[in-house]
């Protein structure tokens, strides 16, 4: 006999409420205001550089813009025909900015090659003293957003990319150092290609947790295993099917699951507890619960999964019939 569901929704707090629209144009103007000086003085300089680590910071410009609208649209409460509301822009978001850095690296990398072949001088000193101001700008931003939710994959995105830009300018300098000291042109193309390569380790990590994400894969914080090992150990529950953990954004993730219950109906009371353990423990916010109290048709079973690899992480996302 089925019994009516238990829908527990525990509330958690969001970008938005946590005064990151505030952060975010904080974070948006410095970058954007870096961006144009680098690419300034890198046009003026004939620095490879300094073009290259602005091209990079542009497309963290663009990925603030992006992590602050998916934050935006997120708070768009639930309609008729988008039941969760607007909450998956996050995951897309994360998505195309996973995207757009690896185009732009790939171009960064392309250039570098030419310059390789055909090295330009440019001003060691001015390279200096620009990338220092970047080490300032990126590791400020970085600090603004230290507080926010390090299981929201936007704000991860934003912290990571930030802290890799402070080193990035590291190095920048210290290619103008060794530029002014050595006189080595082909120095400065060498760091570039290191630059875009460190980018492309950042980024193709982000693509693969966005796209993970994007196929209802479980979040990396979450074994599944675990959580329903929690559940059998649940008094009274004799068996579990249909287990599914899935993210609703970046930051939320629900759960629906079938208990077998021979004894009865454990309450509703019961049923809440059980949501806000799963909560406290897993950071699972939306958990749908139904009990029946007879056999059931499907028996359960745990798919064969990989323990590690790129894109099979999504596979996690689901626990059969």
């Amino acid at each position: 006999m089925a019994i009516p569901h238990s829908h527990e929704h525990t509330s958690h707090e969001h970008p938005q409420n946590l005064g990151y629209n505030r952060l975010f144009l904080i974070g948006v103007a410095l970058n954007l205001g870096f961006v144009i000086v680098e690419e300034l003085f890198g046009f003026w300089n004939h620095s490879l550089a300094l073009l290259a680590d602005g091209g990079h910071n542009l497309g963290d410009v663009l990925g603030l813009l992006l992590a602050w609208g998916a934050a935006y649209l997120a708070q768009r409460p639930p309609t008729k025909r988008y039941t969760f509301g607007w909450r998956r822009a996050s995951i897309l978001a994360a998505l195309l900015n996973a995207i757009i850095l690896l185009a732009a690296m790939a171009e960064i990398a392309r250039e570098s090659v030419f310059y390789i072949m055909e090295p330009t001088p440019s001003a060691g000193g001015v390279i200096i003293w620009v990338a220092c101001i970047g080490i300032v700008i990126n590791t400020a931003t970085a600090l603004l957003f230290m507080s926010g939710q390090r299981q929201d994959l936007n704000i991860r995105m934003v912290i990571f990319h930030m802290a890799v830009d402070a080193l990035v300018s590291l190095g920048v300098v210290l290619t103008g150092i060794a530029m002014l000291t050595t006189g080595w042109l082909w120095f400065e193309p060498v760091v570039s290609l290191i630059i875009a390569a460190l980018v492309v380790v950042g980024a193709w990590r982000l693509l693969n947790d966005s796209l993970s994400l994007a196929l209802d894969g479980v979040p990396k914080h979450i074994e599944p295993s675990e959580v329903h090992l929690f559940l059998s150990q649940l008094p009274g529950v004799a068996q579990i099917y249909s287990l599914h953990i899935w993210p609703i954004s970046t930051a939320e993730v629900a759960l629906t699951a079938h208990l077998v219950m021979p004894k009865g109906h454990p309450g509703d009371a019961f049923l809440d507890q059980i949501g806000q353990q799963l909560s406290h423990q897993f950071g699972i916010s939306h958990t749908t619960l139904q009990v029946k109290t007879g056999v059931p048709i499907h028996s359960y079973r745990i798919p064969r999964l990989r323990s590690r690899g790129g894109f099979s992480q999504y596979a996690k996302g689901w626990l059969a019939y």
